[in-house]
């Protein structure tokens, strides 16, 4: 099997690259291990890798680099492999479980390939979520703290919280219209945020649906009640949520909107379209009992 590694070494912990190079060489001998440069250049390799004919593109790193290299094979013939190297790694998570590195290298070299819906906010792709709301908010200013980690998150997302003010959302979706003021609205490809806080338990990779959550804006003791049931795939109490799912949505709100694609912050005016794309990305799926 041809394989290029794209590895983001400055995702997770710092001077590690050394020691992840040395355990992909023990496992995939032959294999081609490529660092990412600056931003977009996972994409730019995956494409090169496909050109190529490569069989396979394991990237390393968490959600931003997985997203960035699926762009470059999405419609293609050349899988997504995973090795999780971030914080959250919540779409690492939806497709296996959290093994150690040389575990995960062993459960790939007898991975099945999988084919996958991915999710399109604006015509860009997303893996795993996309997200109007708090927790746009929340990606915006954790892209400008400077620290990265799951502390920072969460210290930015506790401060958040108290002060976010939420906007009177119009969306359209499959001949249906409403009008949201909620604390988040996540369109769902895959059920987690990351380290098993799960916002979609329904959601599936292989449905050709997104799910639709609507996190209404209650109050924060109903809120921090509620936190723990999001680490189970047990009903929400309180109504927090409710979710529909959807081909095609469409959320529009006079001004700037702030949303995110996998984590990942971006803003648009007016007007946001969501939409599925089904079965478009081939995903490696790691055989950890060969």
């Amino acid at each position: 099997m041809t394989i290029r590694f794209i590895l983001n070494p400055i995702s997770g912990k710092k001077n590690d690259t050394d020691f992840f190079v040395r355990r992909i060489r023990a496992h995939f001998e032959q294999a081609q291990i490529c660092l990412t440069q600056a931003p977009g250049h996972a994409t730019q390799l995956a494409q090169e890798a496909v050109a190529q004919g490569a069989e396979a593109v394991i990237a390393i790193g968490g959600d931003g680099t997985l997203n960035e290299t699926a762009r470059g094979l999405v419609g293609s013939q050349t899988a997504l492999g995973v090795v999780p190297k971030g914080s959250g790694n919540g779409f690492a998570r939806e497709i296996g479980p959290m093994r150690s590195l040389d575990r995960t290298l062993k459960a790939l070299k007898y991975a099945r390939p999988l084919l996958c819906d991915v999710g399109r906010a604006n015509g860009e792709l997303f893996l795993n979520l996309a997200g109007v709301g708090i927790e746009a908010d929340i990606a915006w200013k954790f892209k400008d703290y400077g620290k990265r980690g799951m502390l920072p998150y969460f210290k930015i997302g506790a401060q958040t919280v108290f002060s976010y003010q939420p906007k009177e959302l119009h969306v359209t979706f499959d001949n249906h219209h409403a009008i949201f003021s909620p604390l988040t609205l996540v369109f769902a490809n895959g059920k987690q945020y990351g380290n098993n806080f799960k916002i979609a338990p329904q959601a599936s990779l292989q449905d050709g649906l997104l799910d639709m959550v609507v996190v209404q804006n209650a109050p924060k003791w109903k809120l921090a009640l509620a936190t723990p049931y999001f680490f189970t795939n047990r009903p929400k109490p309180f109504h927090i949520t409710t979710t529909y799912t959807t081909k095609h949505a469409v959320v529009s709100y006079e001004g700037e909107i702030l949303y995110h694609i996998d984590g990942e912050p971006r803003k648009t005016k007016d007007r946001l379209e969501i939409s599925t794309q089904p079965k478009a990305l081939r995903v490696l799926i790691a055989n950890y009992e060969a």
